[in-house]
């Protein structure tokens, strides 16, 4: 085998370590001996000389050592001056921060706990407040949060230090308004479930809000106190809960209840079936529990995280020019003061200069900005296309249009969570949706000759027990065969057929069975799985009806109307690790013990007796694309099944170790079974999923799929909705337990190339706790990535980890409560109005209605939202360094005099009424029709790289700006004759003209409104000359040689700019601009 080979070589201890793991790994076959994965013991010792390779070079270097590995990947760090100037400050400030918030919130180390029924004075230990407070500030640290949060950013705290700054007389240089102006009832904690309403023992919950799935769960009260006569009974008897210590896990719970003024004392294990998490909702009676977990300790809340104040990649880059700009500032300024000679109070000079120059920095930036994204955000709302979207920030649209990475839930986002029974495969025949009256008519002879039989007994005769014997097998007839397949699949599941009381019926649930409708037009069904509920209404159409069910029976109905009862004598729920669950039932009219099995066929293969077309099935039927389950049975003497409860019964009290305990004797009975059938169930996609996530991988976007679902599930879906491609190769991530596992399965998916890989939240975790930087380097690589029975927590953590290993923009998009940690740690979140309630979609940045409505919010409204703050902010960068570079010349001529070039109102006016509604405008440009945009999603790969919006682009419009303020300022000095208004008049009409004729040249597409922008400034300024007396001669700006000196100015510093477009046009166009010719 090729997996038997061994990886490199190693030192002998290493290599019989290695050979050991790899016989576990490669063990198969039925009833082969494979080592139990619960006797391995962890060999970390030896993991130091087997190195985890990356690389192929890396691969043939024996003496690597993989503790090195990450460490080599990671740019060396700076050090000393230029290290702090980088940010080492803002480590060192918040290192700081985090140190005083941990002395002063020193978390409490988490115990396990003993809680007794009605002596709380017995409880020892103090445990939190039920209390839980989402609010992110209290009223001390309301202000300086907003503060910080605000002046964070370099912009904003420039522009603070201006504006104070005007409140000095000698620095005021202009008006105090320029830099002024105001611009059911849900559980409260986690419970023992002690007792409930319903006669059953048993009462559904649901956990939408906590895993993200919509199914009810059943729950089963602890028997000891189920049983007791009355519920005050439960504060006179001396009882007590041991509960394990809190941990993340939602889906797993040890402990016991002891009730011990009983002789002998009474012991019961608790598992998770016996728990009530907070936050989930009891769908059915009244329950009564026994609070163990309370405030922050609950599932719920330690499965949470604190939001954080999102911001924009664009916004980032855009601080960082500001920088660059104040930095050009300053040396302005000093070359400035030099020039001068430093004569005088030489420093005054140098902060009015600086003041001067601070258009450079110009406030409107920021207002421009954030005006600009309340108008995408109103326009993705007003889209017809995506009726329904609403934006619930304005800060981050333009992170629509830089997503890399997209994590996605599954249920309720990629999938309807409706089931369909479609296949069922028994070797030698296959029924599909067009041959299931075939399975009738089959149906209807066993059990005919049955009651026939049954009627032929005397009421006082013994039912007939079947004997164990090792006869000769018969081959059996298709109808024997399908009579087994059915009933083995209306037996073998968790399904609760519920009937809801007849009209009239009030108060508690306690109602008489003559108040229920027992018709089968008032009967549903409820489980923990969708596909269980699908697989039961199955057998009912084609005959065989679950009728009623309780903790310890359930009964069927025949098709001739029999009642079948069987006896509940044991139940194996579904886990990640077992992949499989099964029940032991009893037939009541045969005394038959009958041991059944259902569950993946990575799990059953090894199980079932030794068969040639179970694999190949399994094939074809997940190529269509649905969820298979193997069914399999075996039959179980009265001896074989009391020696099983004893050890089952011990294994179940363990406190150590419980779940390995338990599953090693479960494995004793899974033997050599008898292979019955092969189902095959379809979940539903949400409407143009498909065409959707074909759009995104097109555009570049690598998706990934985080789900609370089990694995088997999980890949069907990454299968069906094509996620995975039918051509790629899917990697399931064995399970691993300890870093000798991980060492091994990392090593076996490095040689995968081009697969999607499925992964489970417990092995995940366990190799980021030892290979974090190798997981998710060799994850980044795949073109998919499936992460199943993932807990809130994990999938926020997934998130953090791409954002700081890949450094790129990440999406998160959910429909559940469980997903809304997710979706506030990614850069962009998305949140689905669905059937899990409208948590998701009220935490998120952006909410919509389906899932396809994110192709054209990320391909139209995010490619344009980027596209125009980006052209915006240059623009606007461009309108303050053109005028700057007016004064710095003037400034200049006249002996580096500190006085500004223009004063008063004609500074107010440029920057608002005069250019301010066509720069604007820029907002409505587009580049590419929304049309085309969604045809060619290859477009969007462009806006990853940031092109829009970098230091070439900002240094083209630098260049610009000083050519154009250097001609208006120089020409103006040239061509006035003896007045010095003459200039100023000159200059700043020619600078308006210019200003909106360069808006003119950035727009692609017009819009009428853009026209509207430009005509209207034009028309205020010329209206308003005839008010600017204190600026301007009225006489001569109404004479022809004022109209044509200042034609030529503008003629001559905007033409260039018009034919270097045209040509660049002509000789480099755009890509899109191919697709729209």
């Amino acid at each position: 085998m090729a997996d038997q080979i061994p990886l490199y070589p190693v030192r002998s201890a290493a290599a019989a370590a290695s050979r050991k793991r790899a016989a576990y790994y490669s063990a198969a076959g039925p009833g082969a001996d494979r080592p139990s994965r619960y006797q391995l013991e962890d060999e970390s010792a030896h993991l130091d000389e087997m190195p985890l390779m990356m690389s192929e070079e890396g691969f043939e270097n024996d003496e690597s050592d993989y503790h090195t590995l990450p460490r080599a990947r990671i740019t060396q760090r700076k050090r000393g001056l230029e290290w702090f100037v980088c940010g080492g400050w803002k480590f060192l400030c918040t290192s700081c921060c985090d140190w005083l918030i941990n002395i002063c919130q020193r978390k409490r180390e988490l115990k396990a706990r003993t809680v007794w029924l009605g002596y709380p004075e017995k409880c020892e230990e103090k445990h939190p407040r039920n209390s839980i407070k989402n609010q992110k500030y209290n009223v001390f640290t309301f202000i300086p949060g907003v503060l910080y949060e605000q002046f964070k950013f370099f912009l904003n705290l420039y522009f603070l230090v201006v504006s104070c700054s005007q409140f000095v007389p000698a620095l005021k240089i202009g008006y105090l308004y320029t830099y002024w102006a105001p611009l059911n009832q849900r559980i409260p904690s986690d419970m023992v479930f002690l007792r409930t309403s319903e006669k059953a023992g048993s009462c559904f919950i649901r956990t939408d809000q906590l895993d993200g799935e919509t199914d009810w769960k059943l729950k089963v009260a602890v028997s000891c106190t189920q049983r007791l006569p009355a519920l005050g009974d439960l504060f006179s008897i001396s009882a007590y809960v041991y509960a394990q210590k809190p941990q993340l896990d939602i889906h797993s719970f040890e402990g016991t209840f002891t009730r011990e003024d009983c002789d002998p004392p009474v012991h019961e294990s608790l598992s998770i079936e016996n728990t009530l998490w907070a936050s989930t909702i009891v769908a059915s009676g009244t329950v009564i529990g026994v609070v163990i977990y309370t405030g922050k300790e609950t599932r719920s809340v330690m499965n949470t995280s604190n939001p954080k104040n999102k911001v924009g990649l664009l916004d980032l880059e855009l601080n960082h020019l500001t920088k660059a700009l104040f930095v050009a500032l300053v040396a302005l300024s000093v070359v400035m003061v030099t020039l001068q000679g430093f004569v005088g109070p030489w420093y005054r000079n140098l902060f009015r200069f600086l003041l001067l120059f601070s258009y450079i920095i110009p406030i409107s930036l920021r207002v421009n900005l954030d005006m600009g994204k309340a108008a995408y955000g109103w326009m993705i709302m007003k889209d017809e296309s995506i009726p329904g979207t609403v934006v619930r920030t304005s800060t981050i649209p333009e992170e629509l249009g830089r997503l890399v990475y997209l994590l996605t839930d599954k249920t309720g986002t990629l999938t309807q969570n409706e089931m369909v029974f479609k296949r069922l495969h028994l070797g030698t025949v296959s029924y599909g949706a067009d041959t299931m009256d075939e399975i009738q008519t089959h149906l209807r002879n066993p059990y005919s000759q049955m009651q026939s039989q049954a009627s032929g007994n005397t009421p006082g005769s013994t039912p007939p027990r079947k004997a164990q014997s090792s006869a000769p097998k018969v081959r059996k007839s298709v109808s024997i065969r399908v009579h087994e397949a059915v009933k083995a699949i209306a037996l073998c599941h968790n399904v609760t057929p519920v009937y809801e009381p007849r009209a009239g019926v009030t108060g508690e649930a306690e109602y008489a069975e003559a108040d229920q409708d027992f018709s089968d037009g008032n009967r549903t069904y409820q489980a923990a799985s969708p596909d269980e509920v699908a697989l039961v209404q199955w057998t009912e159409s084609v005959g065989l009806t679950l009728v009623s069910r309780d903790l310890a029976s359930m009964q069927l109905r025949t098709p001739g109307g029999q009642i079948l009862t069987y006896c509940i004598l044991q139940m194996f729920p579904f886990t990640s690790e077992s992949k499989r669950m099964g029940v032991i039932v009893r037939d009541e009219s045969t005394a038959e013990i009958t041991f059944y099995m259902k569950g993946a066929d990575v799990a059953m293969s090894s199980i079932v007796q030794y068969n040639d077309w179970l694999e190949e099935e399994c094939g074809n039927m997940a190529r269509e694309g649905l969820r298979t389950l193997v069914v399999a049975k075996r039959a179980l003497t009265e001896e074989q099944y009391q020696d099983f409860e004893s050890r089952y019964s011990q294994a179940k009290l363990s406190i150590h170790d419980r779940a390995l305990k338990v599953a090693a004797v479960v494995e004793s009975l899974e033997r050599e079974m008898e292979l019955l059938c092969l189902t095959g169930v379809e979940d539903q996609l949400q409407a143009d999923v498909r065409p959707t996530l074909e759009m995104l991988r097109n555009a570049g976007i690598k998706i990934w799929m985080l789900t609370g679902d089990k694995l088997e599930t999980a890949t069907c879906i990454a299968k069906s909705s094509h996620l995975v491609s039918r051509t790629q190769d899917i990697h399931i991530f064995r399970p691993v337990t300890n870093r000798g596992e991980a060492h091994l399965e990392l090593n076996a998916f490095r040689r995968k190339h081009d697969c999607a890989l499925v992964i489970s939240g417990d092995s995940l975790e366990v190799c980021l706790k030892y290979y974090e930087h190798e997981l998710v380097e060799l994850a980044c690589q795949c073109p998919a990535v499936v992460c199943c029975r993932c807990s809130p927590t994990q999938k926020a953590h997934i998130v953090k980890l791409l954002q700081q290993h890949t450094g790129r923009r990440t999406c998160a998009i959910g429909d559940g409560g469980n997903d809304v940690s997710m979706i506030q740690a990614a850069d962009c979140g998305i949140g689905i109005e669905g059937k899990e309630g409208r948590q998701a979609s009220l935490a998120a940045d952006f909410s919509i209605t389906q899932f396809k409505h994110i192709g054209r919010l990320l391909m139209v409204h995010g490619r344009s939202s980027y596209k125009r703050s980006a052209a915006l902010g240059q623009f606007v960068m461009h309108r303050g360094l053109i005028i700057s570079t007016m004064q710095a010349v003037f400034s200049s001529v006249f002996y580096f005099a500190s006085v500004p070039l223009y004063q008063g109102f004609l500074m107010v006016g440029y920057a608002t009424l005069y250019t301010m509604f066509p720069v604007f405008s820029l907002v409505l440009d587009q580049d590419v029709k929304p049309e085309m945009a969604m045809l060619y999603p290859e477009l969007y790969k462009d806006l990853t790289k940031g092109r829009s919006l970098s230091f070439k682009t900002f240094l083209v419009w630098v260049v610009i700006s000083i050519y154009q303020g250097g001609i208006l300022m120089y020409g103006a000095l040239l061509l006035f004759e003896s007045e010095f208004v003459h200039v100023v008049a000159i200059s700043f009409t020619a600078l308006i003209l210019t200003e909106l004729l360069m808006v003119a040249l950035t727009v692609r597409t017009w819009h009428w409104l853009m026209a509207v922008a430009e005509v209207l400034s034009l028309g205020c300024y010329v209206a308003s000359l005839a008010f600017l007396n204190e600026y301007f001669d009225v006489a001569f700006i109404t004479t022809v040689t004022f109209v044509w000196k200042v034609s030529a100015i503008t003629v001559v510093s905007c033409l260039p700019l018009y034919v270097l477009k045209y040509l660049k046009r002509k000789l480099s166009p755009p890509s899109y601009s191919k697709l729209t010719s």
